[in-house]
């Protein structure tokens, strides 16, 4: 583990730290039945500042510079183990008991890695700027990808909960909803207007350039401080089991199971190895407790994964490099 990365890491739990001392103080107000701070504070990260900040990524990609083997190499095995999670907790939900989305909350706490305020300073210090560009272009399609499936997903299971017949004219008005729904969605919508934006050949202006950047810059810190207001609000009773097993999933099932499919399955070596096994070995990212509270189930259980797999990772991170060392 390198100074660089210690350094973010130490920077990672101060800032979730003041937004724990945030709401122990009670600075945003307390939370009654009438007002949650940090479902309003998770709201406006949902709605505002990651639209912004997806809409400029995908709008500015060079898609044709992707290394599409690298990404396939990555996403394949990162797609499985979330379709995994999900349907074992789908399987654990077949009498119809628990929140619709929540296996959809669980599978995206599993394998959505903090892949910029961890990821893109662990790829510069440990990898150089090879490396690190072979990180950003995963990175230019993580949430695109990730948050997408998972959103689809949990649109068609709250549509299946809300659907009065099984008949074929319900499957159908339930499939044209999820549809919509997940279209009309604060991370899809962004994506596919960013892509169409990029399709058609058009640079931002300047303007809104300026102003994509800055609500976009400001996606880390609230997401953070986010994290922070949900611990003190809500507390870890309850949460540290499953918070330990996801984050166990993330810090070492999911890295293993890139590593087998990209070296094995892909044939990659060296350094584009590294890149997406380490990828794969962050911690889960805070656009998994966005995801929570946007659905308004497990938010606790996703503060609490996200802090105690960042924790870890200063143990399980030498792990992986140790594993990459030998091949």
């Amino acid at each position: 583990m390198t100074g660089a990365v210690l350094d973010k890491l130490l920077a990672i739990f101060g800032t979730v730290a003041l937004g724990w001392i945030a709401g122990r103080a009670r600075w945003l107000g307390p939370r009654d039945g009438v007002q949650d701070p940090a479902r309003v504070l998770g709201n406006a990260a949902f709605y505002i500042f990651v639209p912004a900040l997806l809409f400029r990524t995908t709008a500015q990609l060079d898609l044709r510079a992707l290394p599409w083997a690298t990404q396939a190499a990555f996403f394949v095995p990162a797609l499985a183990l979330l379709f995994a999670v999900y349907g074992a907790q789908r399987w654990r939900q077949r009498g119809g008991h628990g929140a619709a989305a929540a296996p959809s909350v669980r599978a995206v706490t599993a394998v959505f890695g903090n892949s910029v305020q961890v990821g893109i300073p662990m790829a510069l210090a440990l990898f150089g700027d090879a490396g690190l560009a072979i990180h950003l272009t995963i990175v230019g399609l993580h949430a695109l990808v990730l948050l997408s499936v998972t959103t689809a997903l949990a649109e068609l299971d709250l549509a299946h909960a809300h659907a009065a017949h099984a008949d074929a004219r319900s499957l159908a008005r339930t499939l044209a909803a999820t549809a919509r729904n997940t279209l009309i969605h604060p991370v899809v919508l962004p994506v596919v207007a960013g892509l169409l934006w990029n399709a058609a050949g058009l640079a931002l202006p300047p303007l809104a350039q300026e102003v994509l950047q800055l609500l976009g810059s400001a996606v880390v810190p609230l997401c953070l401080v986010l994290i922070g207001l949900s611990l003190a609000y809500y507390g870890l009773q309850g949460q540290a089991r499953n918070a330990i097993a996801l984050a166990l999933l993330k810090l070492l099932v999911m890295p293993g199971v890139v590593l087998v499919v990209a070296h094995w399955g892909f044939g990659l070596a060296g350094l584009p190895l590294s890149v997406v096994v380490m990828l794969a070995a962050l911690p889960t990212g805070s656009n998994a407790l966005l995801f929570a509270q946007r659905y308004g189930v497990l938010a606790p259980e996703a503060a609490a994964a996200t802090v105690v797999s960042t924790c870890a990772f200063v143990a399980t991170a030498p792990l992986w490099l140790a594993v990459l060392a030998r091949l």
